[in-house]
């Protein structure tokens, strides 16, 4: 397994991929919240980090089931539960805040995506979300979205590595080299169910967006903002492409994301104090 644990203090974070990807993508933001005092874990998503034919065993039921397990394995060890996701990941958190059993206290979401609208993505990519009715007929089942240039990206040296691992089959370093179309199917057939049920989310969301997001436009995040109930940061970020939890302004991801969290905890313990102190007044 690629996952991470990294033990800390009474507040826990999951951590999730997006499709296609791999812990690594989290393990920066990882390390930072740890470094700030949190507990982490940034857990593996079913059917990733392996083969094409892994991924394709598995559906977006597969991929929400980890994200409960996980957030129920970090509970055991903490008092309260943070969830951030990148891409697919942040609509997996999304469905977590949706699931009241779980009990989730904040979200970060990081490039929210619900549709591939970003500048990168070709004319006939926009459409891919009818992916689930086109399968439905019994085509596109053997084809697959490539990655291409600049990966989501910005940094340079970065996107080069990445590139070299992802082309190298090194799924577990850098994900998959492509979206094969069944998976894609699946991860809409996700995207409209959290769409959906977005007013269920009570709990404060941090979103963190480029403003030049290759894959997902910022559009995905203010559809959140609009939607959801709980309170609400917008922060657009304007030197990085989609995968903000690696590029150019991962630091500032990191210390928005403590900060965040870290003022829900404390929010959160005020009234808990202040319950317990009512209970014990006669």
């Amino acid at each position: 397994s690629a996952e991470f644990f990294l033990p800390g203090g009474p507040s826990g974070v999951l951590l999730i991929h997006g499709l296609t990807g791999t812990p690594a993508e989290m393990r920066f933001v990882g390390r930072g919240l740890h470094r700030a005092g949190f507990s982490v874990l940034g857990m593996q998503l079913a059917g990733h980090c392996g083969t094409e034919a892994d991924l394709l065993a598995t559906g977006w039921r597969d991929w929400y089931a980890s994200v409960s397990v996980a957030v129920e394995r970090l509970r055991r060890t903490v008092d309260r539960v943070f969830v951030g996701g990148l891409s697919m990941g942040a609509v997996l958190a999304l469905a977590a805040a949706q699931d009241l059993d779980l009990d989730v206290a904040g979200l970060a979401l990081y490039g929210t995506t619900f549709f591939y609208d970003g500048w990168a993505i070709p004319p006939i990519a926009r459409w891919s979300f009818l992916l689930p009715a086109y399968l439905k007929l019994g085509f596109g089942a053997g084809r697959c979205f490539m990655e291409t240039h600049p990966y989501g990206i910005r940094d340079e040296r970065i996107r080069n590595r990445l590139a070299a691992c992802m082309h190298s089959g090194d799924s577990a370093a850098a994900g998959l080299p492509g979206n094969p179309w069944p998976s894609l199917g699946e991860f809409f057939v996700l995207s409209r169910r959290v769409r959906r049920r977005l007013s269920d989310v009570t709990v404060p969301c941090l979103l963190m967006h480029s403003t030049e997001d290759d894959i997902a436009s910022i559009r995905n995040a203010e559809l959140v903002a609009r939607r959801v109930r709980g309170p609400v940061h917008l922060v657009p970020l304007h030197n990085s492409y989609h995968m903000v939890t690696i590029d150019q302004e991962h630091d500032q991801v990191i210390n928005r994301s403590a900060q965040f969290f870290a003022q829900i905890a404390r929010r959160n313990k005020a009234v808990s104090a202040t319950e317990n102190e009512r209970r014990l007044t006669p």
